[in-house]
């Protein structure tokens, strides 16, 4: 199943079960609050009976004036529910339905005495009758002992304080009903019932027409990035998602978008990378192979100085596959440094009276600027003292330069301080445009940067891998002086 449709059954779903459950809640509360009402209202119409109940206390200030007397109970209900909805003319008069017929009563003690029996004819024989159609009265003296009619332990009673000079001499029990069976509560129930599943199918129809197009505007870029990713496993990097959203799935689109336009430039350097080696690797190897054919056809002579030309070949192959070798196994975490504490200063020094004559038989001219000052950095001294050397030789092979000048500078910041070694030349530099690829594999400028140097393209490389992995930091600018100048940001111990 699609996602589109899973969550449309799970929000519709959750919508359905959530407004069935509040239509139950409802309506068991309106029967509830009916019933309440009902039985509160049944108390209050019965308030009347209280009054005169407590006149008949007053006679003897006893109940011995309303003791076994039914039928003088029985009239002072009937006479004050006759012109309510309770009274029994509206029902089925009988003695069954108000349920006043009682057994021929014992003889009662007093207040303070035993407590009469309750009901001869049902306590203990038979349940207890339902109160959907029966009214039970009853009036319980001070100490809630029967006095006249009928109480049933097992049924409800709302009780009414019968109160004569400030003191409580009984109560008036009435009966609470359960349910309603007839009357215009019934039929109010009922229609609000009716109402209410009105409502709730509204609801849900509203519910579906809402989650549907909810669902599909969730799902939407899904899609669009699903159709994308499937596209990307296919080798299709230039694509884009545009979707113009604030929120996980928009970030997501941004992110996509990030992911394969860094394919697509992996993937150009890639060919980039295969088209350069190819290419690197076949010029030393056709220029060996006419050498030696030249050789072997006796167009050229087999002498000394030819087999030194082949051999100069070979060289400038091996060297190229040396440098491959030592690349590829910086890109996989093949090179193996072996740090410790290192003083820059003094290693500096070394590097630059290693290379003087270098640059003096260069004619090339050393300018040195560089702080003196102990500064300590965590590096590997062979791997530092390599990406030196190709730098160095790199500007010897390429610059043209007159003017070569190392400098030692420190930079401050908030939180730590870092190194910056700078080598600058005056020679003819490159465009800014070319800047930022130096350090890719294999990349030449046109003019400045050519094959009869007999580089191989990969210095810069091998430099950059070599910085990093000292935590640090390599990139090129325009220099001053007027060539190209690379820049080594190394943080301090």
């Amino acid at each position: 199943m699609k996602i589109q449709n899973k969550l449309f059954l799970i929000l519709f779903s959750f919508s359905f079960l959530l407004v069935t459950l509040l239509v139950f809640l409802m309506q068991w509360s309106i029967g509830k609050g009916m019933i309440n009402y009902v039985n509160t209202k049944e108390v209050e119409a019965l308030k009347p009976v209280v009054i005169e109940l407590a006149k008949e206390y007053q006679i003897e200030n006893n109940w011995v004036s309303m003791t076994g007397r039914h039928d003088k109970f029985i009239r002072l209900i009937s006479e004050q529910l006759a012109a309510s909805e309770f009274s029994p003319k509206q029902k089925k008069r009988s003695s069954e339905h108000l349920a006043f017929r009682q057994p021929p009563p014992t003889r009662p003690s007093s207040e303070q005495g035993s407590r009469p029996p309750r009901n001869d004819l049902h306590e203990g024989r038979t349940p207890p009758p339902s109160r959907e159609n029966e009214a039970f009265y009853a009036l319980l003296d001070r100490n809630q002992n029967l006095v006249v009619g009928r109480y049933i332990e097992e049924i409800d009673y709302s009780k009414t304080e019968i109160v004569v000079k400030e003191i409580i001499v009984g109560y008036f029990a009435v009966s609470k009903r359960n349910q309603l069976t007839q009357g215009y509560e019934v039929d109010f129930i009922e229609q609000q019932q009716y109402y209410l599943w009105i409502i709730a199918l509204f609801v849900m129809s509203l519910v579906a027409l809402v989650t549907l197009p909810l669902a599909r505007h969730l799902v939407e870029p899904l899609k669009l990035i699903t159709q994308g990713m499937h596209k990307l496993t296919q080798g299709d990097y230039q694509q884009s998602i545009n979707l113009n959203r604030e929120d996980e799935l928009g970030r997501l689109s941004r992110d996509y978008n990030e992911l394969a336009h860094s394919l697509a430039e992996s993937e150009t350097t890639r060919k980039r990378w295969l088209a350069n080696i190819s290419h690197e690797l076949r010029t030393p190897v056709a220029i060996l192979r006419g050498e030696l054919e030249a050789m072997l056809d006796e167009v050229r002579p087999l002498n000394k100085k030819n087999i030194a030309s082949a051999n100069d070949e070979v060289k400038h192959l091996q060297r190229l596959i040396d440098d491959l070798n030592l690349l590829t196994s910086a890109d996989i975490g093949g090179m193996r440094y072996r740090k410790k504490n290192e003083e820059l200063t003094q290693l500096m020094h070394g590097v630059i009276d290693k290379y003087r004559s270098y640059l003096n038989d260069a004619n090339i001219t050393l300018d040195i600027e560089i702080i003196e000052q102990s500064i300590n950095v965590y590096v590997d001294k062979t791997r530092l003292c390599q990406s030196f050397e190709n730098i160095i030789n790199n500007a010897i092979k390429y610059s043209s330069a007159s003017c070569f000048k190392i400098s030692l500078s420190i930079e401050n910041s908030h939180h730590h301080s870092n190194v910056l070694i700078k080598f600058e030349d005056n020679g003819v530099g490159v465009d800014d445009i070319h800047l930022s690829h130096l350090f890719e594999h294999l990349y030449r400028v046109e003019d400045s940067r050519n094959r009869k140097t007999g580089g191989s393209g990969l210095g810069l490389s091998i430099c950059r891998h070599i910085v990093m992995a000292h935590q640090g930091e390599i990139t090129a600018e325009n220099s001053p002086l007027g060539g190209l100048a690379i820049i080594i940001k190394l943080p301090i111990v």
